[in-house]
């Protein structure tokens, strides 16, 4: 049972990270005559031309986790100083004793946002499909 609990979980998991933010339309004159599947094509197109123009969809996720890692390793390093300063123990003890614990919890976080948070494009990739909805008469009113 606990086997079956942790896949679904895990697929769930896989889905919603797979599943990209996608533009939302404003049903505007446009929309409205053109109808959903031509906008959805229309969409898919313009997706395509930022991609060829060199805009990337994914917003560097390596680059998250390296930075969250770091960040968390700091902030560990830094309130494990002040905890050994407090308690009178060795202040370089207690920063790599919280760097390392700061790097370890900034990573998983990193990590879990990165495979199980919301996948939001780059600015470059959404500004441009932004502007090809636009000149194609669409009102792009936020991603999601």
């Amino acid at each position: 049972m606990k086997g079956m609990t942790l896949s679904a979980v895990v697929v769930a998991l896989t889905i919603s990270a797979c599943s990209g933010a996608r533009p939302v339309l404003y049903p505007n004159a446009h929309l409205q005559s053109a109808g959903k599947e031509t906008a959805e094509q229309d969409i898919e197109a313009c997706k395509a031309m930022a991609e060829s123009a060199g805009a990337e969809e994914s917003s560097g996720t390596v680059g998250r986790v390296a930075t969250n890692t770091a960040v968390g390793a700091g902030a560990g390093a830094a309130s494990g100083a002040l905890g050994a300063a407090i308690s009178g123990a060795s202040a370089g003890l207690g920063s790599m004793v919280g760097a390392a614990g700061g790097a370890v919890w900034g990573l998983l976080t990193g990590l879990f946002h990165a495979f199980a948070g919301p996948s939001q494009p780059s600015q470059a990739y959404t500004g441009f499909v932004n502007r090809c909805l636009q000149e194609k008469g669409y009102d792009v009113t936020g991603w999601q």
